[in-house]
């Protein structure tokens, strides 16, 4: 299953683990996750999260010299 991180803190959640101090038990994919749960390090809302493995978008690129 897929690693979700908070874009503010870059808290990440785990489903093999779940948030058990939210009552998710692991297991839970990200997806399935209430729509009111909220990050448990900062509170952001679960829409701001990102998959793990998507690139950052707001590096800068290297220009080739």
């Amino acid at each position: 299953m897929e690693k979700y991180i908070c874009k503010t803190c870059g808290y990440v959640y785990d489903p093999a683990l779940g948030d058990p101090d939210s009552g998710i038990e692991p297991g839970i994919p990200f997806g399935a996750l209430p729509d009111d749960w909220v990050c448990p390090k900062c509170g952001t809302p679960k829409a701001d999260f990102e998959p793990e493995d998507t690139p950052a978008t707001d590096v800068p690129l290297m220009e080739p010299v």
